[in-house]
């Protein structure tokens, strides 16, 4: 889904908000959500996820086409972690229970 089928599905759920309100109403959380991680603010939002961002220290590369090595520098980097509800309806999305591994293993 891209973001202007996001706008497209809030603006049919909410048929008494304009389509341009709600294109300015995804646009700021999404603005708000960028601005808090430019921050190193952690977002949380329950049953979908987390969002942080998480440092990765300065390393040594190689540049693939030469086999030099590289200094990588350290850098910020957007990290997301997947919430329990969302996980399990991603990995069940008929509603049921999920199979077991040995089961599906003994078929």
């Amino acid at each position: 889904m891209t973001k202007s089928g996001l706008i497209e599905k809030v603006a049919e759920q909410t048929p008494h908000i304009s389509k341009k309100d709600t294109e300015v109403v995804v646009n700021t959380i999404f603005d708000s959500m960028t601005e808090a991680l430019k921050e190193a603010e952690r977002i949380e939002i329950r049953g979908f996820g987390s969002f942080q961002v998480k440092l990765r220290e300065a390393r040594e590369g190689r540049n693939p086409k030469t086999g030099e090595e590289v200094q990588i520098p350290a850098k910020r980097t957007p990290f997301f972690k997947v919430g329990k509800e969302l996980k399990e309806m991603v990995d069940n999305p008929e509603g049921g229970s999920a199979p077991r591994a040995a089961e599906d293993s003994a078929a």
